[in-house]
């Protein structure tokens, strides 16, 4: 913006000098007087010069009221009259092509008034108080969303910070970022003018920050010639490569693109259903990739077919025509209606097979979705207004809010945790190169938007902010997972959190943080705590090398045990009954056994692996039932996620119980899990199902068991 505007008066370009913005007096724009408030034609005729403004927005609002759009010009063309860009133009030029891009691609009058006046404030005398007197609180907003902040004030840290501004500007109205796009689009366009390393300095930036910025508000024709523009600065012998190869494709004589076309188009008109088919063209980035993936290119690789049609039924309609009646590539469909991306974009994605083996692509999608996938965000006019009936019978209720989308509001949050300019900006650069995103499902029926390859870790972060710090682990799809398990479109995530208020994250969190906020969160908790971002998985070490210092204890016999051990009685007088050493069954445990060599019966819990294989075997069953109910000796295993304390907090339930522990072992943490394996002396067989129930009542425990001695014989 203001980087081109250049004094004619001045030996050679150089930058517009302006007083700095706290010192601007205050101009009166009564002194530019009647002529040049109204311009040369009357009132109700619009000036030349942006008659073309005016056709591209009365093709998208016939009926829109251009009487801001003549004021703005008037008081944009006074304002940088005798400014020049660097490419020698006048500077009003730019501000004008802006407004025609934004125009084109169907912005409504409100925007186009702002983009007129996108840099008055900038770059000319005019205030943002005057602004807003003369064309409303709104284009006051978008006109300050997109004014730079002043290297005089804020240094090398004056790019980073105006995007933060207008992000959070963004924020609460999309309008901003649409307006800078538009701006960039038209500087990248005549960038040529510019030093070598200041074209790649700014297509860095370009490709770092707008480009993503574009692609996650749907803006796909910005965002395409934008990537074009950069690719042709930054890898200038890799472009010229790929012009080459679209120019020697496009003098080819035959066209598989044309021939699948006529074919569609045979076969939907064969079917009644009423739909343009084109063909669209690759551009350059997109033809370098898929150069890159696939080798060798082939006619079918520079375009896909667009099939556009009036009603969401008739997609489908088109799809199933095209499955029945030409040779589908059905690996390579995508239903992007009933699940539209983050960004709006919706679209059936196909492909057919061409007779000589050649894939062709296509895009079957509304005019409405097209609109919507080649403008995104502007082709929804202004997102703020009540919807008029005819939007709402459109849209059907179904659509996202497109206002506030959710990684805009989490690079929002994420933002205030990142004071220095430096860090702000390398994250944000990180966070715009995630480029999909995924939702997963709350308990609650709610939702959390992720990028994609988020772990529970950003899902507790997202849900929680910094009360995530005493989350011990999650549930996936119902099933029990670490805090570093990865998330997958439509997952169903609880997450389980501590209620000790001691609770900490760990420095391994880190490695498994994919959002920003997330690894804010938890490096700004451990640079507080110095010395102690180990978290739980330390102070559950130490308290598993305590524990596993201690003398192991007798194993469980009949000839160590002082307790009379609850007897089992056998439907086989004399029979010397035995205890199955494999899934050591204690009562009220539903039993069965089988005989084996020398008299014995062995007793086994009838879930044993051994059951099923002696029935396997033809081994007949003997009755078994429990005599008198009375102390037993039983090993458990409780499974658990780390956190301080929970050694005391499970022996504290075990003795409240009133059971004895007569040996205990705790092994070291792995991903944030801890095994615990406790053999307990219980005074009253009977009271073990509410010994296993209080230790799972313990915070941070997700599961107590019985042992399971695998290398046990089975009898």
């Amino acid at each position: 913006m203001s980087a081109e505007a250049t004094n004619p008066a001045s030996p050679g370009p150089v930058i517009n000098t302006v007083p700095r913005r706290k010192a601007r007096p205050r101009i009166d724009l009564r002194r530019l007087g009647r002529a040049a408030l109204l311009g040369p034609t009357a009132r109700d005729r619009l000036p030349d010069a942006i008659g073309h403004v005016a056709e591209a927005h009365r093709a998208h609002y016939p009926d829109a009221d251009l009487e801001p759009l003549r004021r703005a010009w008037v008081l944009a063309e006074s304002s940088h009259r005798g400014q020049m860009r660097k490419s020698g133009e006048p500077y009003i030029t730019h501000p004008l092509a802006v407004t025609l891009i934004l125009a084109e691609l169907g912005a409504e009058t409100t925007t186009l008034t702002a983009s007129l006046l996108h840099d008055t404030v900038e770059d000319t005398e005019v205030t943002l108080d005057q602004v807003g007197e003369e064309f409303g609180a709104e284009v006051r907003y978008l006109v300050d969303g997109v004014t730079k902040l002043e290297k005089v004030d804020y240094g090398a840290a004056a790019e980073p910070e105006t995007f933060r501004k207008m992000l959070v500007a963004t924020g609460s109205d999309v309008r901003v970022m649409s307006i800078k796009l538009a701006d960039r689009l038209h500087n990248m366009r005549t960038l040529g003018v510019m030093r070598p390393e200041k074209q790649a300095r700014i297509a860095k930036v370009t490709r770092d920050v707008l480009i993503p910025l574009a692609e996650r508000l749907g803006v796909q024709a910005l965002k395409t010639e934008l990537e074009d523009l950069v690719f042709a600065i930054l890898h200038p012998e890799e472009y010229d490569h790929t012009r080459e190869l679209i120019v020697d494709n496009s003098s080819r004589a035959d066209d598989p693109l044309a021939e699948v076309t006529d074919e569609v188009r045979t076969v939907l008109r064969d079917a009644g259903i009423q739909a343009e088919v084109l063909i669209r063209p690759r551009h350059f980035v997109s033809v370098h990739r898929v150069a890159r993936k696939r080798g060798r290119l082939r006619g079918a690789d520079f375009g896909r077919l667009l099939v556009l049609v009036n009603e969401d039924a008739d997609c489908y309609g088109v799809l199933g025509e095209l499955h029945t009646c030409l040779k589908p590539v059905v690996s390579e469909f995508k239903d992007f209606i009933a699940v539209p991306k983050f960004n709006l974009y919706q679209s059936l994605h196909t492909a057919v097979a061409h007779t000589d083996g050649q894939v062709v692509e296509v895009l079957i999608r509304t005019h409405q979705m097209h609109k919507v996938a080649e403008a995104g965000v502007i082709a929804l006019g202004n997102p703020y207004a009540p919807p008029s009936e005819e939007q709402q019978a459109a849209n059907d209720g179904e659509r996202a809010d497109p206002t506030r989308p959710g990684w805009l509001s989490r690079l929002l949050d994420w933002q205030e945790g990142a004071p220095d300019p430096d860090t702000f900006w390398s994250t944000l650069r990180e966070d715009l190169a995630q480029d999909r995103e995924i939702t997963v499902f709350r308990p609650d029926g709610g939702t959390l938007g992720l990028p994609d390859g988020a772990t529970c870790v950003d899902a507790a972060y997202e849900q929680y902010g910094e009360d995530a710090h005493a989350c011990i682990g999650a549930r996936v799809n119902g099933r029990l997972a670490t805090l570093s398990t990865v998330l997958k479109d439509g997952d169903t995530v609880q997450l389980l959190m501590g209620q000790d208020p001691a609770s900490e994250p760990s420095r391994e969190w880190l490695e498994h943080a994919h959002t920003p906020a997330a690894r804010i969160a938890i490096q700004r908790w451990i640079a507080a705590h110095p010395g102690r971002a180990d978290g739980a998985g330390a102070e559950v070490a130490e308290e598993a090398q305590s524990t596993r210092s201690a003398p192991p204890a007798p194993e469980d016999t009949p000839e160590t045990s002082t307790a009379r051990p609850a007897t089992p009685v056998v439907d086989q007088p004399g029979a010397t009954v035995r205890l199955a050493g494999c899934c050591t069954p204690v009562p009220p445990d539903e039993v069965t056994g089988f005989s084996v060599r020398g008299g014995v019966v062995t007793v086994h819990r009838v879930e044993c692996s051994a059951v099923a294989h002696m029935k396997g075997v033809g081994r007949a069953e003997v009755g078994v039932r429990w005599g008198d109910t009375t102390e037993c000796r039983v090993t458990l295993v409780a499974e658990s996620f780390g956190r301080p304390h929970l050694l005391a907090d499970l022996t504290e339930a075990i003795a409240l119980e009133g059971a004895e522990i007569v040996s205990a072992t705790v092994e070291p943490p792995t991903q944030q899990r801890v095994r615990h394996t406790y053999t307990l002396q219980l005074p009253d067989a009977a009271h073990l199902l509410t010994l296993m129930r209080a230790m799972r009542n313990v915070p941070g425990v997700y599961d107590v068991s019985r042992a399971q001695h695998h290398n046990a014989p089975a009898f």
